[in-house]
């Protein structure tokens, strides 16, 4: 008998079929958390929120300080909260407990005051603390920030996640009173292109655009539904039956992390360079496409074991890092990554892709 306090099982990341393209965007990002999340807009039903809530699963559990609600690492000063770094400073010996990583949902309805936390005014006032009420980015802070439907989420928020994501801290201020904390999290944002797609400029700050697609092959669909009716009558069986596999991916990102922390991946000049020439070819404004490729392509040799990026290794991940940053026609969707593929072919010099 399951015990109450157990978590609801999650449908096992090695078991979704399919949607390679979106797995190896989070993998990607789970790897190297600085690469700047990722974008995943498809049709309705292909398993979006699955795969995101299945990665968190997948993560080796994490050091953190007992009862700090932003989850400090009780070694890493860069990844501590103001006040746990001063007592780490001060030399005191702080406590330690292993956690499972976090993943937060970001509801549609949110306002600012939850996702970014408030400060007790009345209390700062009369009792001279700073009495800060921790929202969501604190919650997510070394964790997974899942957004359902992010091109329906006003754009402001929007604006505050990205700029949080991106310096890896979350700034609140009222009445002359400012708290900050640390909040390094991978944004994953989900969103069906029929409802309206995101403002350029915000769709440029993810790092990769990951398209999916109701999958056509109806063997395929076929397994996607003995799975799920599988897991759905017995999921203890059917997460058992994927423990190795599991295990196995586990174990792999594990080791990708700390050969990225290594800095023992490299990536030669030559490579950077044709890199920057697709990005000037293909009109990408700004240099995020020129990092994020670059970041992309070290994550993956990581993720495979290497220390050299080699072609094959930018080759998958360029068309992810780039399509959503092309000009297009207004009345055009997203490239699908021809235009992508087909420049990488021709500076490479290697044969036109097919239609």
């Amino acid at each position: 008998m399951s015990s109450p306090t157990k978590r609801r099982p999650v449908f096992p990341f090695t078991a979704i079929v399919g949607q390679e393209e979106m797995k190896l965007a989070l993998i990607l990002n789970v790897i190297d958390p600085q690469l700047g999340g990722v974008m995943i807009m498809g049709d309705r039903g292909t398993g979006k929120s699955t795969t995101v809530r299945a990665l968190a699963e997948l993560l080796p559990e994490i050091e953190v300080v007992p009862g700090d609600p932003f989850h400090s690492d009780p070694e890493n000063l860069d990844l501590m909260a103001d006040e746990i770094r001063n007592r780490k400073l001060a030399g005191e010996k702080l406590p330690s407990e292993r956690q499972q990583v976090q993943i937060v949902d970001l509801p549609l309805g949110a306002t600012e005051d939850r996702v970014c936390g408030t400060i007790d005014i009345e209390k700062a006032l009369s009792e001279g603390i700073k009495a800060f009420e921790p929202g969501l980015l604190a919650k997510a802070n070394r964790g997974i920030l899942y957004v359902d439907e992010v091109n329906l989420l006003d754009d402001h928020l929007v604006d505050v996640l990205l700029d949080s994501a991106a310096s890896g801290w979350n700034t609140v201020e009222r009445e002359g009173i400012s708290i900050r904390h640390p909040a390094r999290f991978v944004l994953v944002g989900s969103g069906n292109p029929e409802e309206g797609e995101l403002r350029p400029q915000l769709l440029d700050r993810f790092a990769m655009h990951a398209e999916i697609r109701t999958v056509k092959e109806p063997k395929l669909r076929v397994q996607i539904v003995e799975q799920r009716t599988e897991f759905d009558a017995n999921p203890e069986r059917f997460l058992s039956a994927c423990k190795k596999e599991q295990q196995a991916l586990q174990k792999r990102i594990a080791k990708a992390q700390l050969l990225l922390k290594s800095e023992k991946v490299k990536i030669t000049y030559d490579l950077k360079l044709k890199i920057s020439e697709i990005c000037s070819e293909l009109d990408v404004d700004g240099l995020r496409g020129d990092i994020v490729t670059n970041r992309a392509a070290v994550a993956l040799t990581a993720f495979e074991g290497r220390t050299e990026v080699g072609i094959d290794d930018i080759q998958k991940v360029i068309t992810l890092c780039l399509r959503h940053r092309l000009r297009k026609d207004p009345l055009e969707t997203i490239d699908s990554g021809y235009k992508v593929e087909k420049v990488f072919r021709k500076i490479f010099n290697l044969q036109p892709p097919t239609l």
